[in-house]
């Protein structure tokens, strides 16, 4: 089996001696691909790459991806505002005047008022830029096939489940094959005894007339059609769960037309035990329908 979900996450560090990065990939249900793509502006130019390698990677989902960067800090990222420490400087007598009784004021305490103390970003050049970009774009590529590989293990459970409830599917089908069978003699017994309870026993219909009524019926309760329509699905669904290709949108399809299938077959049957095998069918193929949502 070789169904893969929608629904996955990945992340992926790694790092420079200038910085390091972060990548965040979550993966969500979506009818189509949609990519939401979050990267600094310093690194906007890298948001094209990013977008095909996802496209070539994916076929459905909801994709949220995410660059975090960080910058080191390294020696000399610090310089004096010479300005504002002069400022300072210039102010302390006269504030030391006004305040009573105060307390010596030191280098440390002047440092650290805001300002006097000013961090810059490091310069990066061109060359570094170009060489951190390639790595950040080699670690998505891990990150896009760390989700892949969510992805196809969450399938891989779904698939579980999935063939789990196509076999009970099945089981029913064949239930209501065999229940077809009985349900000329169920139309028969009950229109026979309708008839009865109607003419309340003044007079006999004839058995010509008898047999063309049940006739009629029979052709109209008639579920055969039904019953091998819902056996070929079951098997063009067992071959999409074998499929290596996105089958999401197949199975979906292949969902609509079961369910037409059991609600014609509820509407015919004149039989409890039948229209309790077409209510049966229905909810395994919710249940199977609301699992394929999750299906790539």
């Amino acid at each position: 089996m070789a169904l893969k979900s929608m629904t996955g996450f990945a992340r992926v560090n790694g790092q420079h001696e200038q910085c390091s990065w972060l990548w965040e990939l979550k993966s969500l249900n979506s009818k189509g691909l949609d990519i939401r793509l979050r990267v600094p502006t310093s690194f906007d130019g890298l948001e094209q790459c990013v977008r095909e390698q996802t496209v070539k990677a994916l076929t459905r989902g909801n994709v949220t991806i995410s660059l975090t960067v960080e910058w080191a800090q390294t020696p000399g990222a610090f310089q004096l505002n010479q300005d504002i420490l002069d400022l300072v400087i210039l102010s302390i007598p006269e504030l030391e005047a006004r305040i009573p009784n105060p307390s010596p004021t030191s280098a440390a305490d002047v440092l650290a008022l805001r300002g006097v103390i000013e961090t810059f970003e490091q310069e990066v050049t061109d060359q570094h830029k170009t060489e951190i970009q390639s790595l950040i774009l080699a670690d998505f590529d891990h990150a896009i096939e760390a989700l892949k590989e969510m992805r196809a293990e969450e399938g891989a459970r779904l698939t579980t489940v999935l063939v789990e409830q196509l076999d009970a599917i099945s089981d029913l089908t064949a239930r209501a094959k065999q229940n077809a069978s009985t349900q000329p003699d169920a139309i028969q017994t009950r229109l026979q005894t309708q008839l009865r309870d109607a003419l309340n026993g003044i007079t006999e219909i004839s058995e010509d007339r008898m047999a063309q009524e049940i006739a009629l019926l029979v052709t109209k309760a008639d579920i055969h059609e039904e019953i091998d329509r819902l056996i070929s699905h079951e098997q063009a669904a067992q071959d999409y769960l074998k499929s290596h290709e996105s089958v999401g949108r197949k199975l979906d399809f292949l969902c609509q037309e079961f369910n037409r299938e059991a609600n014609t077959l509820c509407s015919k049957s004149v039989d409890v035990g039948l229209t309790k095998i077409g209510l049966d069918l229905k909810s395994y193929i919710e249940r199977f329908r609301e699992q394929i949502q999750n299906i790539e």
